[in-house]
């Protein structure tokens, strides 16, 4: 059987011509590009609905027409990136996602603002983690899980750091002004980082051993491919649709609007610290245990926030456990392509396999928001999100156990 560690195909090894000041700027732009255009709204938006009158249903509906256009445009991003690499993808993404929360800011009516939340969906799919998991997979090539845990080791604390800071601006200013200065935060910080720190060459896409499927329609076609992407869509509604309805949930057993968000924030804490473990999990288990445990797990705390009421500290500890799940399952679907297909297509590949996870994702706000009511309220959507992430759990069984069987077929 063919050694994919082994060959450029996962490696993506040769002249990799590294800047030096990419990862550290990748890690300063996920944290705010996350924490301002992602984790601000489901802190801000009772704020929003409050002052406008809008319903807490049409403004969640429109950050999720932000997500679907992410998840759209995410295809024809991925394969500018395998072609020309981050530079003018995330700069041009970083101008359009300042301008996207500024709309958001000054938009008069619900039309305006979801016309501004559609921009910043491209803004998403130019700056979030598919083209920085691009850039690093090139450049680091075999040593991109650490580069890979790096970026989102920092990403992990978009919440920790946005979403208690966020609360805390909108206790003493409206949500437009703190809209608007969180854009600027965004321009100061992200803007420069990507024009200047991502002007390495790129380097040639890996060739991929003889082996292997070279075609990336062929592999986009396969059905291990697919089934991964059912897996990881199941997952993807079910997770993200836990974090922006947490928030609500605690609201609902008593919460005060702060002490939720900074329950939100170390969930983001969590994320980080289950990245720090994610190496060890990597290099003691195959692909298949750790993608059914890490998914099994997913259900298992969402489950945990259907049915524990209280008191406060246990709800926290259950969203930092929730955050340690979330923050490996980032750096798993970062890895899926190259583990089991090679770096040669990665930006194609990936884009193609987020597009259906990222349109769940964006269907889980509205979703969750519509179905709360009919459900019971948030418990029973939480119960409903459990059972989601089984079945994304047995389809990644599903997926994992054809693949291993199609690589021995082909030994």
């Amino acid at each position: 059987m063919t050694d994919l560690r082994a060959s450029g195909a996962v490696t993506g090894t040769g002249d990799r011509s590294q800047p030096r000041a990419a990862l550290p700027a990748l890690c300063a732009t996920q944290i705010t590009s996350w924490g301002i255009v992602y984790y601000a709204f489901p802190v801000l938006n009772p704020q929003i609905t409050a002052s406008t009158g809008w319903s807490t249903t049409a403004t969640t509906a429109a950050f999720s027409g932000a997500l679907l256009v992410s998840a759209a445009t995410g295809i024809p991003v991925g394969r500018i990136l395998d072609r020309r690499g981050p530079r003018a993808v995330m700069t041009t993404g970083s101008v359009l996602g300042v301008t996207a929360v500024l709309a958001v800011a000054h938009a008069p009516n619900l039309i305006t603002f979801s016309a501004a939340w559609l921009l910043a969906g491209v803004a998403m799919a130019a700056t979030f983690y598919q083209p920085a998991f691009a850039a690093l997979t090139r450049w680091w090539g075999e040593d991109r899980v650490r580069a890979l845990t790096i970026v989102t080791l920092a990403g992990g604390l978009a919440s920790t750091v946005f979403a208690p800071l966020t609360a805390a601006l909108a206790e003493h200013l409206n949500w437009r002004t703190t809209y608007a200065i969180l854009a600027a935060f965004l321009a100061l910080v992200t803007i420069p980082a990507h024009a200047l720190a991502l002007r390495g060459p790129w380097p040639p896409a890996p060739s991929p051993p003889s082996q292997q499927v070279t075609s990336s329609g062929s592999v986009a076609r396969s059905r291990p491919f697919l089934m991964l992407a059912a897996a990881l869509t199941l997952n993807s509604f079910a997770m993200y649709a836990v974090v922006i309805s947490l928030v609500p949930l605690l609201l609902a057993r008593g919460a005060s609007p702060t002490a939720a968000a900074w329950a939100l924030g170390l969930g983001g804490a969590g994320q980080t610290l289950g990245r720090t473990l994610y190496g060890t999990l990597a290099s003691r288990t195959g692909v298949t245990t750790r993608t059914v445990t890490l998914i099994t797990l997913g259900g298992a705390t969402t489950a945990a926030f259907a049915v524990v009421s209280g008191p406060f500290p246990l709800l926290v500890g259950i969203a930092i456990m929730a955050g340690m799940v979330r923050g490996n399952l980032t750096l798993l679907q970062a890895t899926a392509v190259t583990d089991r297909w090679g770096a040669a297509h990665y930006g194609r590949l990936s884009g193609l396999l987020a597009a259906p996870a990222t349109i769940a994702s964006s269907l889980a706000p509205f979703a969750g928001a519509a179905l709360a009511r009919p459900l019971g309220g948030y418990p029973g959507l939480f119960t409903l999100l459990a059972l989601v992430s089984t079945l994304g759990a047995f389809a990644a069984f599903a997926s994992m156990s054809r693949h291993k069987l199609q690589l021995v077929a082909g030994h």
